[in-house]
Protein backbone atom coordinates (compact mmCIF):
# COMPACT_ATOMS: atom_id res chain seq x y z
CA UNK A 1 0.00 0.00 0.00
CA UNK A 2 1.34 3.38 -1.00
CA UNK A 3 2.36 5.34 2.45
CA UNK A 4 0.92 8.78 2.85
CA UNK A 5 2.89 11.70 1.37
CA UNK A 6 4.95 13.79 3.19
CA UNK A 7 5.54 17.74 3.34
CA UNK A 8 8.68 17.28 2.58
CA UNK A 9 7.86 15.38 -0.54
CA UNK A 10 5.23 17.78 -1.43
CA UNK A 11 7.89 20.27 -1.74
CA UNK A 12 10.17 18.61 -3.81
CA UNK A 13 7.66 18.02 -6.51
CA UNK A 14 6.50 21.61 -6.08
CA UNK A 15 10.03 23.08 -6.46
CA UNK A 16 12.89 21.19 -5.90
CA UNK A 17 11.49 18.86 -9.09
CA UNK A 18 11.35 22.01 -11.75
CA UNK A 19 15.12 22.73 -10.30
CA UNK A 20 16.11 18.94 -11.07
CA UNK A 21 14.96 19.26 -14.39
CA UNK A 22 16.23 22.11 -14.95
CA UNK A 23 19.76 21.09 -13.90
CA UNK A 24 18.49 17.88 -15.75
CA UNK A 25 17.39 19.01 -18.76
CA UNK A 26 18.42 22.86 -18.40
CA UNK A 27 16.68 25.77 -20.02
CA UNK A 28 20.08 26.40 -21.61
CA UNK A 29 20.03 23.08 -23.47
CA UNK A 30 23.01 25.06 -25.63
CA UNK A 31 20.82 24.78 -28.91
CA UNK A 32 19.77 28.60 -28.08
CA UNK A 33 22.03 30.74 -30.80
CA UNK A 34 22.32 27.74 -33.28
CA UNK A 35 21.31 26.72 -36.25
CA UNK A 36 19.29 23.49 -36.74
CA UNK A 37 17.81 21.18 -39.56
CA UNK A 38 13.99 20.33 -39.25
CA UNK A 39 11.16 18.84 -41.16
CA UNK A 40 7.94 20.73 -41.35
CA UNK A 41 5.40 19.02 -39.61
CA UNK A 42 2.26 21.02 -40.38
CA UNK A 43 1.17 24.47 -41.35
CA UNK A 44 -1.30 26.60 -39.60
CA UNK A 45 -2.50 29.87 -41.07
CA UNK A 46 0.51 31.89 -38.93
CA UNK A 47 3.44 29.48 -38.19
CA UNK A 48 4.66 26.47 -39.43
CA UNK A 49 5.36 23.44 -37.30
CA UNK A 50 8.49 22.26 -37.56
CA UNK A 51 10.22 18.56 -36.02
CA UNK A 52 13.81 19.86 -34.89
CA UNK A 53 14.56 16.29 -33.02
CA UNK A 54 14.20 17.73 -29.64
CA UNK A 55 11.63 17.00 -26.98
CA UNK A 56 9.48 19.21 -28.24
CA UNK A 57 8.00 21.06 -31.94
CA UNK A 58 8.73 24.37 -32.74
CA UNK A 59 7.15 26.94 -34.61
CA UNK A 60 8.35 29.34 -37.42
CA UNK A 61 6.10 32.46 -38.34
CA UNK A 62 5.13 31.85 -42.45
CA UNK A 63 5.92 35.77 -42.83
CA UNK A 64 9.40 34.08 -43.11
CA UNK A 65 9.46 32.63 -46.05
CA UNK A 66 8.51 34.94 -48.66
CA UNK A 67 8.80 38.76 -48.73
CA UNK A 68 5.92 41.09 -47.80
CA UNK A 69 3.05 40.39 -50.13
CA UNK A 70 4.18 36.76 -51.21
CA UNK A 71 2.76 33.50 -50.26
CA UNK A 72 5.18 31.62 -48.56
CA UNK A 73 6.39 28.59 -50.53
CA UNK A 74 6.49 25.86 -48.07
CA UNK A 75 5.22 22.62 -47.07
CA UNK A 76 4.70 19.83 -44.52
CA UNK A 77 7.79 17.67 -45.39
CA UNK A 78 10.06 20.33 -46.60
CA UNK A 79 13.53 20.08 -44.52
CA UNK A 80 14.58 23.92 -43.75
CA UNK A 81 17.64 25.76 -41.32
CA UNK A 82 16.59 27.14 -38.48
CA UNK A 83 17.79 29.19 -36.12
CA UNK A 84 16.96 28.87 -32.17
CA UNK A 85 15.72 31.85 -30.37
CA UNK A 86 14.41 29.95 -27.34
CA UNK A 87 14.43 26.19 -26.44
CA UNK A 88 11.34 26.70 -24.67
CA UNK A 89 8.88 29.43 -24.17
CA UNK A 90 6.01 29.63 -21.85
CA UNK A 91 3.95 27.20 -23.93
CA UNK A 92 6.79 24.60 -24.27
CA UNK A 93 7.37 25.43 -27.65
CA UNK A 94 10.66 25.78 -29.00
CA UNK A 95 10.75 29.37 -31.10
CA UNK A 96 12.82 29.23 -34.05
CA UNK A 97 13.40 32.04 -36.99
CA UNK A 98 14.09 30.88 -40.46
CA UNK A 99 15.50 34.52 -41.34
CA UNK A 100 18.04 34.39 -38.91
CA UNK A 101 19.16 31.54 -39.64
CA UNK A 102 19.77 32.55 -43.54
CA UNK A 103 21.11 35.59 -41.58
CA UNK A 104 23.92 33.57 -40.25
CA UNK A 105 24.71 31.22 -42.88
CA UNK A 106 25.21 34.53 -45.19
CA UNK A 107 27.95 35.83 -42.59
CA UNK A 108 29.72 32.43 -42.75
CA UNK A 109 29.51 32.73 -46.44
CA UNK A 110 30.36 36.55 -46.05
CA UNK A 111 33.38 35.94 -43.25
CA UNK A 112 34.74 33.64 -46.35
CA UNK A 113 34.51 36.17 -49.18
CA UNK A 114 36.03 38.48 -47.15
CA UNK A 115 38.61 36.67 -46.14
CA UNK A 116 39.21 35.55 -50.10
CA UNK A 117 38.78 39.04 -51.23
CA UNK A 118 35.86 37.96 -53.50
CA UNK A 119 33.15 39.61 -54.74
CA UNK A 120 29.22 39.41 -53.12
CA UNK A 121 26.13 39.62 -54.61
CA UNK A 122 23.45 41.76 -52.99
CA UNK A 123 20.14 44.27 -53.33
CA UNK A 124 20.08 47.91 -52.53
CA UNK A 125 16.85 48.03 -51.00
CA UNK A 126 16.52 51.37 -49.06
CA UNK A 127 17.87 54.28 -48.31
CA UNK A 128 19.46 55.89 -44.53
CA UNK A 129 21.57 58.62 -43.66
CA UNK A 130 24.98 58.87 -45.68
CA UNK A 131 23.58 55.63 -48.01
CA UNK A 132 22.04 52.87 -48.38
CA UNK A 133 21.23 49.57 -47.69
CA UNK A 134 22.11 46.15 -49.43
CA UNK A 135 20.44 42.62 -48.61
CA UNK A 136 23.55 40.26 -49.26
CA UNK A 137 21.46 37.10 -48.78
CA UNK A 138 20.29 37.48 -45.23
CA UNK A 139 22.77 39.85 -43.98
CA UNK A 140 22.27 43.86 -43.93
CA UNK A 141 24.71 45.77 -45.11
CA UNK A 142 25.84 49.25 -45.54
CA UNK A 143 26.61 51.09 -48.75
CA UNK A 144 27.88 54.57 -48.62
CA UNK A 145 27.11 57.10 -50.52
CA UNK A 146 30.33 57.84 -52.12
CA UNK A 147 31.00 53.87 -53.07
CA UNK A 148 27.76 53.94 -55.36
CA UNK A 149 29.33 54.70 -58.43
CA UNK A 150 32.72 55.89 -60.27
CA UNK A 151 31.07 59.21 -60.79
CA UNK A 152 28.39 61.06 -58.46
CA UNK A 153 24.46 59.32 -59.30
CA UNK A 154 21.96 61.72 -59.55
CA UNK A 155 18.99 59.18 -59.35
CA UNK A 156 20.14 55.70 -57.47
CA UNK A 157 16.19 54.56 -58.16
CA UNK A 158 17.31 52.75 -61.16
CA UNK A 159 20.18 50.86 -59.00
CA UNK A 160 17.36 49.97 -56.11
CA UNK A 161 15.67 46.23 -56.39
CA UNK A 162 18.46 45.10 -58.96
CA UNK A 163 20.75 42.02 -57.63
CA UNK A 164 24.29 42.86 -58.37
CA UNK A 165 28.17 42.75 -57.22
CA UNK A 166 29.58 44.05 -54.57
CA UNK A 167 32.85 44.20 -52.62
CA UNK A 168 33.12 44.32 -48.80
CA UNK A 169 35.35 46.88 -47.63
CA UNK A 170 34.58 46.13 -43.62
CA UNK A 171 33.03 43.57 -41.36
CA UNK A 172 32.42 42.87 -37.71
CA UNK A 173 30.56 39.76 -36.87
CA UNK A 174 30.16 40.81 -33.13
CA UNK A 175 29.10 44.38 -33.95
CA UNK A 176 26.74 43.15 -36.76
CA UNK A 177 28.26 46.02 -39.21
CA UNK A 178 29.34 45.51 -42.74
CA UNK A 179 30.29 47.76 -45.38
CA UNK A 180 30.44 47.34 -48.84
CA UNK A 181 31.22 49.03 -51.97
CA UNK A 182 29.90 48.89 -55.45
CA UNK A 183 32.36 51.60 -57.06
CA UNK A 184 35.31 49.19 -56.28
CA UNK A 185 33.58 46.42 -58.57
CA UNK A 186 33.15 49.07 -61.20
CA UNK A 187 36.52 50.16 -61.29
CA UNK A 188 38.23 46.50 -61.19
CA UNK A 189 36.13 45.84 -64.29
CA UNK A 190 36.51 49.58 -65.67
CA UNK A 191 40.72 48.62 -65.49
CA UNK A 192 39.94 45.25 -67.16
CA UNK A 193 37.77 47.08 -70.15
CA UNK A 194 40.58 50.24 -69.86
CA UNK A 195 43.35 47.41 -70.44
CA UNK A 196 41.30 45.64 -73.29
CA UNK A 197 40.41 48.74 -75.01
CA UNK A 198 43.88 50.35 -75.24
CA UNK A 199 45.42 47.05 -76.60
CA UNK A 200 42.58 47.32 -79.86
CA UNK A 201 42.49 50.72 -80.19
CA UNK A 202 43.16 52.33 -83.89
CA UNK A 203 42.51 55.31 -84.84
CA UNK A 204 39.38 55.96 -87.05
CA UNK A 205 38.09 53.47 -85.04
CA UNK A 206 33.98 54.61 -84.21
CA UNK A 207 33.35 54.12 -80.66
CA UNK A 208 29.96 54.75 -78.04
CA UNK A 209 30.61 56.47 -75.29
CA UNK A 210 29.11 58.64 -72.57
CA UNK A 211 29.82 62.55 -71.91
CA UNK A 212 31.66 62.46 -68.65
CA UNK A 213 32.40 65.98 -68.08
CA UNK A 214 31.97 69.31 -70.43
CA UNK A 215 34.84 72.04 -69.96
CA UNK A 216 35.50 75.21 -72.05
CA UNK A 217 37.23 73.39 -74.85
CA UNK A 218 35.78 70.24 -75.02
CA UNK A 219 34.09 67.29 -73.01
CA UNK A 220 35.52 64.15 -71.97
CA UNK A 221 33.82 60.64 -72.80
CA UNK A 222 34.10 57.81 -71.15
CA UNK A 223 34.40 54.84 -74.07
CA UNK A 224 34.60 52.12 -71.24
CA UNK A 225 37.14 52.33 -69.30
CA UNK A 226 39.58 55.07 -70.49
CA UNK A 227 38.50 59.22 -71.17
CA UNK A 228 39.01 60.71 -74.63
CA UNK A 229 39.32 64.49 -75.22
CA UNK A 230 36.30 65.72 -77.74
CA UNK A 231 37.84 69.55 -78.44
CA UNK A 232 35.00 71.90 -79.54
CA UNK A 233 36.15 72.44 -83.05
CA UNK A 234 35.47 68.64 -83.90
CA UNK A 235 32.12 68.31 -81.87
CA UNK A 236 30.26 69.92 -85.42
CA UNK A 237 31.33 71.14 -88.85
CA UNK A 238 29.39 74.28 -87.43
CA UNK A 239 30.28 76.82 -85.01
CA UNK A 240 30.07 75.99 -81.17
CA UNK A 241 31.34 78.53 -79.03
CA UNK A 242 30.79 76.06 -76.17
CA UNK A 243 30.56 72.67 -75.54
CA UNK A 244 27.62 72.09 -73.54
CA UNK A 245 25.41 74.33 -76.99
CA UNK A 246 25.54 70.59 -78.42
CA UNK A 247 26.09 68.36 -75.21
CA UNK A 248 24.97 67.51 -72.23
CA UNK A 249 26.76 65.35 -69.12
CA UNK A 250 25.25 61.74 -69.50
CA UNK A 251 24.70 61.64 -72.74
CA UNK A 252 25.44 58.75 -74.63
CA UNK A 253 27.83 59.54 -78.25
CA UNK A 254 29.12 57.82 -81.03
CA UNK A 255 32.69 59.78 -81.80
CA UNK A 256 35.93 58.34 -83.90
CA UNK A 257 38.93 57.90 -82.71
CA UNK A 258 41.12 60.69 -84.52
CA UNK A 259 44.64 60.59 -82.85
CA UNK A 260 46.16 57.82 -80.07
CA UNK A 261 49.15 58.80 -78.64
CA UNK A 262 50.02 55.08 -77.15
CA UNK A 263 52.48 56.60 -75.23
CA UNK A 264 50.65 59.36 -73.00
CA UNK A 265 47.29 56.92 -73.65
CA UNK A 266 45.66 59.89 -74.71
CA UNK A 267 42.83 60.13 -77.13
CA UNK A 268 41.39 62.80 -79.33
CA UNK A 269 37.89 62.25 -80.72
CA UNK A 270 35.50 63.83 -82.93
CA UNK A 271 32.22 63.67 -83.90
CA UNK A 272 31.65 65.55 -87.29
CA UNK A 273 34.24 63.43 -88.59
CA UNK A 274 31.33 60.95 -88.83
CA UNK A 275 29.45 63.59 -90.89
CA UNK A 276 29.63 64.61 -94.38
CA UNK A 277 31.89 67.23 -94.50
CA UNK A 278 29.90 70.45 -95.64
CA UNK A 279 33.10 72.11 -97.49
CA UNK A 280 33.01 69.23 -100.28
CA UNK A 281 32.29 71.05 -103.58
CA UNK A 282 32.18 74.41 -101.92
CA UNK A 283 33.68 76.16 -104.28
CA UNK A 284 30.64 75.28 -106.90
CA UNK A 285 27.92 75.90 -104.52
CA UNK A 286 29.33 79.84 -103.45
CA UNK A 287 31.12 81.18 -106.72
CA UNK A 288 32.57 84.68 -106.72
CA UNK A 289 29.90 87.25 -107.29
CA UNK A 290 27.10 85.27 -105.85
CA UNK A 291 24.90 86.70 -103.35
CA UNK A 292 23.65 84.67 -100.29
CA UNK A 293 21.56 85.77 -97.38
CA UNK A 294 23.81 84.05 -94.03
CA UNK A 295 23.80 84.80 -90.60
CA UNK A 296 26.43 86.65 -88.46
CA UNK A 297 28.03 83.84 -85.71
CA UNK A 298 30.62 86.29 -84.32
CA UNK A 299 32.13 89.28 -84.46
CA UNK A 300 35.91 89.89 -83.92
CA UNK A 301 38.19 93.01 -83.94
CA UNK A 302 38.95 92.69 -88.10
CA UNK A 303 35.19 91.97 -89.17
CA UNK A 304 32.68 89.41 -88.67
CA UNK A 305 31.37 85.71 -89.28
CA UNK A 306 28.67 84.60 -91.44
CA UNK A 307 27.34 81.43 -91.68
CA UNK A 308 26.08 80.62 -95.40
CA UNK A 309 24.95 76.87 -94.01
CA UNK A 310 25.84 74.91 -91.27
CA UNK A 311 29.60 74.26 -90.89
CA UNK A 312 30.24 76.81 -93.35
CA UNK A 313 31.49 80.13 -92.77
CA UNK A 314 32.96 82.88 -94.73
CA UNK A 315 34.89 86.27 -93.13
CA UNK A 316 33.59 89.90 -93.70
CA UNK A 317 36.55 91.65 -93.42
CA UNK A 318 35.87 95.22 -91.67
CA UNK A 319 37.63 97.04 -94.88
CA UNK A 320 34.11 95.08 -96.58
CA UNK A 321 32.06 95.99 -94.56
CA UNK A 322 30.83 99.42 -95.45
CA UNK A 323 31.57 102.12 -98.43
CA UNK A 324 31.66 105.09 -96.11
CA UNK A 325 32.59 103.76 -92.40
CA UNK A 326 35.97 103.36 -91.88
CA UNK A 327 37.91 102.63 -88.51
CA UNK A 328 34.47 101.61 -86.97
CA UNK A 329 34.46 98.07 -84.89
CA UNK A 330 32.53 95.78 -86.90
CA UNK A 331 30.17 95.33 -84.19
CA UNK A 332 28.93 98.39 -84.89
CA UNK A 333 27.55 97.66 -88.50
CA UNK A 334 26.39 94.05 -87.50
CA UNK A 335 25.04 92.13 -84.77
CA UNK A 336 25.82 88.13 -83.68
CA UNK A 337 22.29 86.63 -85.31
CA UNK A 338 21.37 89.09 -87.48
CA UNK A 339 20.38 88.02 -90.79
CA UNK A 340 22.74 89.75 -93.80
CA UNK A 341 22.77 89.52 -97.37
CA UNK A 342 26.83 89.37 -98.57
CA UNK A 343 28.36 88.55 -101.87
CA UNK A 344 31.22 86.24 -102.35
CA UNK A 345 34.85 87.58 -103.33
CA UNK A 346 36.63 84.76 -103.02
CA UNK A 347 36.75 80.92 -102.23
CA UNK A 348 39.87 78.86 -101.31
CA UNK A 349 38.80 75.41 -100.62
CA UNK A 350 41.75 74.00 -99.28
CA UNK A 351 42.50 76.77 -96.42
CA UNK A 352 38.69 76.64 -95.48
CA UNK A 353 37.88 80.18 -96.43
CA UNK A 354 35.74 82.12 -97.95
CA UNK A 355 36.01 86.18 -98.23
CA UNK A 356 32.86 88.04 -98.29
CA UNK A 357 31.29 91.49 -98.84
CA UNK A 358 29.02 93.51 -97.53
CA UNK A 359 29.53 96.49 -99.05
CA UNK A 360 29.11 95.03 -102.21
CA UNK A 361 25.39 93.72 -102.36
CA UNK A 362 24.85 97.62 -101.40
CA UNK A 363 25.23 100.42 -104.87
CA UNK A 364 28.54 102.18 -104.72
CA UNK A 365 27.58 106.05 -103.20
CA UNK A 366 30.98 107.16 -105.11
CA UNK A 367 29.73 105.49 -108.48
CA UNK A 368 26.01 106.69 -107.65
CA UNK A 369 27.25 110.14 -107.11
CA UNK A 370 29.02 110.39 -110.44
CA UNK A 371 26.00 109.04 -112.40
CA UNK A 372 24.07 111.87 -110.83
CA UNK A 373 26.23 114.37 -111.06
CA UNK A 374 28.59 115.43 -114.06
CA UNK A 375 31.56 117.39 -114.06
CA UNK A 376 31.41 121.24 -114.15
CA UNK A 377 27.58 120.26 -112.05
CA UNK A 378 26.24 122.74 -109.14
CA UNK A 379 26.32 120.93 -105.63
CA UNK A 380 24.91 121.81 -102.49
CA UNK A 381 25.75 120.95 -98.83
CA UNK A 382 26.70 121.63 -95.63
CA UNK A 383 30.55 122.18 -94.34
CA UNK A 384 30.74 119.12 -92.14
CA UNK A 385 34.43 119.35 -91.16
CA UNK A 386 37.23 122.38 -91.93
CA UNK A 387 41.00 121.60 -92.21
CA UNK A 388 44.28 122.89 -92.56
CA UNK A 389 43.89 122.51 -96.45
CA UNK A 390 40.23 122.84 -96.91
CA UNK A 391 36.87 122.58 -96.50
CA UNK A 392 34.50 119.14 -96.42
CA UNK A 393 30.78 119.31 -97.61
CA UNK A 394 28.19 117.05 -96.92
CA UNK A 395 27.00 115.88 -100.45
CA UNK A 396 24.40 112.86 -98.98
CA UNK A 397 24.04 110.70 -95.54
CA UNK A 398 27.28 109.05 -96.51
CA UNK A 399 29.57 110.80 -98.65
CA UNK A 400 31.33 114.36 -98.36
CA UNK A 401 33.06 116.33 -101.31
CA UNK A 402 36.43 118.55 -100.31
CA UNK A 403 37.07 122.03 -101.26
CA UNK A 404 40.76 122.55 -101.49
CA UNK A 405 41.70 126.21 -99.79
CA UNK A 406 42.77 126.91 -103.48
CA UNK A 407 39.39 126.93 -104.73
CA UNK A 408 37.91 128.89 -102.66
CA UNK A 409 38.72 132.11 -103.99
CA UNK A 410 40.22 134.05 -107.45
CA UNK A 411 41.37 136.97 -105.78
CA UNK A 412 42.45 135.96 -101.61
CA UNK A 413 45.05 133.60 -100.70
CA UNK A 414 43.56 129.98 -99.56
CA UNK A 415 44.68 130.93 -95.33
CA UNK A 416 42.57 134.42 -96.57
CA UNK A 417 39.43 132.83 -98.07
CA UNK A 418 39.08 130.03 -95.11
CA UNK A 419 38.51 132.41 -92.75
CA UNK A 420 35.32 133.94 -94.79
CA UNK A 421 33.63 129.86 -93.82
CA UNK A 422 32.68 127.78 -90.70
CA UNK A 423 31.01 124.48 -89.69
CA UNK A 424 27.85 123.81 -90.22
CA UNK A 425 27.43 126.98 -92.37
CA UNK A 426 25.50 125.70 -96.36
CA UNK A 427 27.60 126.81 -99.27
CA UNK A 428 27.30 125.78 -103.12
CA UNK A 429 29.79 124.28 -105.00
CA UNK A 430 30.99 123.31 -108.62
CA UNK A 431 31.61 119.39 -108.97
CA UNK A 432 35.51 119.32 -110.55
CA UNK A 433 36.63 115.69 -110.13
CA UNK A 434 35.12 112.38 -109.04
CA UNK A 435 37.48 109.30 -108.42
CA UNK A 436 35.29 106.85 -107.38
CA UNK A 437 38.83 104.25 -107.32
CA UNK A 438 39.85 106.51 -104.50
CA UNK A 439 36.33 107.18 -103.37
CA UNK A 440 37.10 111.64 -103.59
CA UNK A 441 35.35 114.09 -105.10
CA UNK A 442 36.99 117.45 -105.69
CA UNK A 443 34.78 120.29 -105.63
CA UNK A 444 35.35 124.19 -105.88
CA UNK A 445 33.76 127.55 -104.80
CA UNK A 446 35.68 130.36 -106.82
CA UNK A 447 34.19 128.13 -109.99
CA UNK A 448 30.97 129.19 -109.48
CA UNK A 449 32.17 132.35 -111.03
CA UNK A 450 34.10 133.42 -113.97
CA UNK A 451 37.47 133.39 -113.51
CA UNK A 452 38.62 137.52 -113.90
CA UNK A 453 41.98 136.92 -115.21
CA UNK A 454 40.62 134.59 -118.20
CA UNK A 455 40.97 137.18 -120.54
CA UNK A 456 44.41 138.06 -119.96
CA UNK A 457 45.85 134.49 -119.74
CA UNK A 458 44.43 133.90 -122.98
CA UNK A 459 46.03 136.66 -124.66
CA UNK A 460 49.17 136.81 -122.70
CA UNK A 461 52.13 134.49 -124.23
CA UNK A 462 55.65 133.51 -123.43
CA UNK A 463 58.20 136.27 -124.78
CA UNK A 464 55.71 139.46 -124.22
CA UNK A 465 56.57 142.19 -122.54
CA UNK A 466 54.19 143.42 -119.94
CA UNK A 467 53.81 145.87 -117.18
CA UNK A 468 53.00 144.78 -113.71
CA UNK A 469 52.72 146.14 -110.40
CA UNK A 470 54.70 145.31 -107.15
CA UNK A 471 52.07 143.52 -104.84
CA UNK A 472 54.78 142.36 -102.24
CA UNK A 473 58.34 142.41 -101.43
CA UNK A 474 60.05 139.37 -100.21
CA UNK A 475 64.11 138.26 -99.58
CA UNK A 476 63.70 136.09 -102.76
CA UNK A 477 61.94 137.97 -105.12
CA UNK A 478 59.00 140.17 -105.51
CA UNK A 479 55.17 139.35 -106.59
CA UNK A 480 53.88 141.15 -108.82
CA UNK A 481 50.00 141.17 -110.78
CA UNK A 482 49.43 142.21 -114.60
CA UNK A 483 46.02 144.05 -114.98
CA UNK A 484 45.68 143.81 -111.37
CA UNK A 485 43.90 140.41 -112.09
CA UNK A 486 46.98 137.88 -113.60
CA UNK A 487 49.52 136.97 -110.60
CA UNK A 488 53.22 136.94 -111.48
CA UNK A 489 56.97 136.44 -109.69
CA UNK A 490 60.10 137.96 -110.24
CA UNK A 491 62.74 135.62 -108.60
CA UNK A 492 66.00 138.10 -107.42
CA UNK A 493 67.90 137.12 -110.38
CA UNK A 494 65.69 138.18 -112.48
CA UNK A 495 65.25 141.58 -111.20
CA UNK A 496 68.07 142.76 -113.14
CA UNK A 497 70.88 142.44 -115.88
CA UNK A 498 73.84 143.93 -113.28
CA UNK A 499 74.33 141.88 -109.94
CA UNK A 500 74.49 144.59 -108.10
CA UNK A 501 71.05 146.08 -108.68
CA UNK A 502 69.26 142.50 -108.21
CA UNK A 503 68.19 143.83 -104.91
CA UNK A 504 64.28 143.39 -103.94
CA UNK A 505 64.23 145.66 -101.50
CA UNK A 506 64.86 148.87 -103.95
CA UNK A 507 61.46 147.92 -105.12
CA UNK A 508 58.27 149.60 -103.58
CA UNK A 509 54.32 148.40 -103.06
CA UNK A 510 52.87 149.78 -105.78
CA UNK A 511 55.51 150.62 -108.00
CA UNK A 512 55.48 150.12 -112.36
CA UNK A 513 58.02 147.69 -113.69
CA UNK A 514 57.99 146.14 -117.18
CA UNK A 515 58.85 142.45 -118.01
CA UNK A 516 59.26 139.90 -119.93
CA UNK A 517 56.96 136.44 -119.83
CA UNK A 518 59.28 133.77 -119.03
CA UNK A 519 56.16 130.99 -118.86
CA UNK A 520 52.44 130.89 -118.18
CA UNK A 521 50.70 128.54 -116.04
CA UNK A 522 47.04 128.75 -117.03
CA UNK A 523 46.13 125.59 -114.21
CA UNK A 524 47.41 127.91 -111.52
CA UNK A 525 46.91 131.30 -112.98
CA UNK A 526 50.50 132.35 -112.35
CA UNK A 527 53.07 134.06 -114.52
CA UNK A 528 57.38 133.77 -114.06
CA UNK A 529 58.52 136.99 -115.49
CA UNK A 530 61.97 138.56 -115.75
CA UNK A 531 63.19 141.56 -115.63
CA UNK A 532 66.86 141.01 -116.54
CA UNK A 533 65.56 139.66 -119.30
CA UNK A 534 63.80 142.40 -120.98
CA UNK A 535 66.88 144.13 -120.63
CA UNK A 536 68.68 141.97 -122.18
CA UNK A 537 66.58 141.88 -125.23
CA UNK A 538 66.22 145.75 -125.42
CA UNK A 539 70.29 145.90 -125.91
CA UNK A 540 70.67 143.31 -128.68
CA UNK A 541 67.28 145.42 -130.24
CA UNK A 542 69.62 148.37 -129.83
CA UNK A 543 73.05 146.78 -131.12
CA UNK A 544 71.23 145.52 -133.49
CA UNK A 545 69.28 148.67 -135.11
CA UNK A 546 72.07 151.52 -133.86
CA UNK A 547 75.58 149.44 -134.28
CA UNK A 548 77.74 146.81 -133.99
CA UNK A 549 80.34 146.09 -130.87
CA UNK A 550 82.30 145.06 -133.41
CA UNK A 551 83.00 148.53 -134.89
CA UNK A 552 84.57 149.75 -131.82
CA UNK A 553 81.89 151.87 -130.13
CA UNK A 554 80.53 151.15 -126.88
CA UNK A 555 77.52 149.76 -125.57
CA UNK A 556 76.58 153.02 -123.75
CA UNK A 557 77.60 155.12 -126.82
CA UNK A 558 75.29 152.41 -128.79
CA UNK A 559 72.37 153.28 -126.54
CA UNK A 560 73.10 157.23 -126.10
CA UNK A 561 72.48 157.56 -130.15
CA UNK A 562 69.32 155.38 -129.47
CA UNK A 563 68.41 157.55 -127.02
CA UNK A 564 69.00 160.43 -128.40
CA UNK A 565 67.00 159.50 -131.68
CA UNK A 566 64.00 158.35 -130.05
CA UNK A 567 64.09 161.68 -128.14
CA UNK A 568 64.67 163.19 -131.66
CA UNK A 569 61.80 161.44 -133.44
CA UNK A 570 59.77 162.34 -130.27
Amino acid sequence: MASAATPATDHFRGEDFATLLDETLGRDTGFDGSVVRGRIVRLTDEFAIVDVGLKSEGRVSLREFAPQGVAPDVKPGDVVELYVERYEDRDGSIVLSREKARREEAWTNLEKAFEANQRVNGTIYGRVKGGFTVDLGGAMAFLPGSQVDIRPVRDVSPLMGVPQPFQILKMDRARGNIVVSRRAVLEETRAEQRSELIQGLTEGMILDGVVKNITDYGAFVDLGGVDGLLHVTDIAWKRINHPSEALQIGQPVRVQVIRFNSDTQRISLGMKQLEADPWENVALKYPPGARYTGRVTNITDYGAFVELEPGVEGLVHVSEMSWTKKNVHPGKIVATSQEVDVMVLDVDSAKRRISLGLKQVQRNPWEQFAEEHKIGSTVEGEIRNITEFGLFVGLSADIDGMVHMSDLSWDETGEEAMKHYEKGQVVKAKVLDVDVEKERISLGIKQLQEDPAADVLTSVQKGAIVTCTVTAVQSNGIEVKVDDVLTGFIRRAELARDKAEQRPERFAIGERVDAKVVSVDRAARKLALTIKGREVEEDKQAINEYGSSDSGASLGDILGAAIRRRNTDS
